[in-house]
C-alpha cells in the first residue's frame, strides 16, 4: 500500500506551533506533500527538516514568509526536481517532484488570483505553463502522484455557495475549464473524486478566515490528489482530516495499492 497526504500547511511554523508534527506519525504515510510553507531554510526546526523517519525536500521561494513546497519521504528518492524551469514562477517556490524508478510525487502550489486582477494574470500564464509541463508528464509513461492546492474548485459540488462566486477567483469558468481539460484532454484522474463522485460537504479542504466559516461548513474544495490512470485505478480509501485545525485547509489523505 501506498499512502499519501497533501496539506496546505498556510505556514509551517504555525502548523507546528497547533500540533502538526504531533499528528504526523501517527499517519503512517509514505509521502507527506506540503504547501505554503511561508518558512526558508533558516526558519526550519530540525523537525521540519526531517520528522523522525522522513526525510524532507523543500523548494522555497525567495521572497520571506511566502509560499513553498516541501516532501516527506519515508525513501530517499533517484532524482529531486525543484521548479518548473520558469524564473517568473520557480522564484516563488511552487513545484517539487521526487523520483523513484518509474514513480514520481510531486507537490505544486497553484497561485491564488484573489488578491487582485495582477495575480490573476500571474496565475493564469501559470496555468498555461504547468498544462505543458502535465503534457509532458502523461508523455513520459511514468506513474505520477500530483498532490496540492490548485486553487480551483472544479464543479458546483465543490463548494458550498457556487452561485455568488462565479465571478470569483477560484471558480471562474476560464479557471474551471482548464481543470476539465486536464482530466479530458489529458487524462489525469481526479483521485478524490474517483473514489467520491457526488460527495458535496463532506469533500470541502478549505474554509475562509472570514465569518463563520469552519462553523457553517462554508468550505471549498482546493486540494487535490490527481494521478495517471493506472495509478489512480489502485485508489482504495479517501479522506479529510478535520477534528484538528492545522490551517485554514485540511489534510487530504489518500491510499493505493499500488505495487501490490
Amino acid at each position: 500500500m501506498l499512502r499519501v497526504i497533501t496539506a496546505n500547511l498556510n505556514g509551517i511554523r504555525s502548523a507546528s506551533r497547533k500540533g502538526f508534527f504531533e499528528w504526523l506519525p501517527r499517519q503512517d504515510a509514505d509521502f507527506v506533500c506540503l504547501q505554503e510553507l511561508k518558512a526558508q531554510t533558516a526558519d526550519m526546526t530540525a523537525e521540519m527538516l526531517n520528522p523522525s523517519g522522513y526525510y524532507g525536500y523543500f523548494h522555497y521561494a525567495e521572497k520571506k514568509g511566502y509560499s513553498g513546497v516541501g516532501i516527506y519521504s519515508r525513501r530517499q528518492p533517484d532524482q529531486v526536481i525543484e521548479g518548473l524551469g520558469e524564473p517568473e514562477f520557480d522564484a516563488e517556490g511552487r513545484y517539487i517532484e521526487l523520483v523513484f524508478g518509474t514513480l514520481s510525487v510531486i507537490s505544486v502550489y497553484v497561485p491564488s488570483g484573489s488578491s487582485g486582477e495582477l495575480r490573476q494574470e500571474v496565475k493564469y500564464r501559470f496555468m498555461d505553463r504547468f498544462f505543458e509541463h502535465l503534457a509532458a508528464l502523461v508523455a513520459s509513461g511514468r506513474e505520477v502522484v500530483l498532490c496540492g492546492d490548485w486553487n480551483i474548485a472544479h464543479k458546483e459540488i465543490d463548494l458550498k455557495n457556487w452561485r455568488s462566486n462565479q465571478k470569483n477567483s477560484g471558480f471562474l469558468p476560464e479557471e474551471r475549464a482548464w481543470l476539465s481539460r486536464v482530466f479530458d484532454e489529458l487524462g489525469w484522474i481526479d483521485v478524490y473524486r474517483r473514489l467520491h463522485p457526488d460527495t458535496t460537504s463532506e469533500a470541502y479542504t478549505w474554509w475562509s478566515n472570514r465569518g463563520q466559516a469552519w462553523a457553517n461548513n462554508v468550505g471549498w474544495r482546493l486540494d487535490y490528489q490527481i494521478a495517471t490512470p493506472a495509478l489512480a485505478a489502485t485508489a482504495t480509501r479517501a479522506s479529510i482530516y478535520k477534528d484538528e485545525r492545522f490551517s485554514d485547509h485540511a489534510p487530504l489523505t489518500i491510499d493505493y495499492a499500488f505495487g501490490e
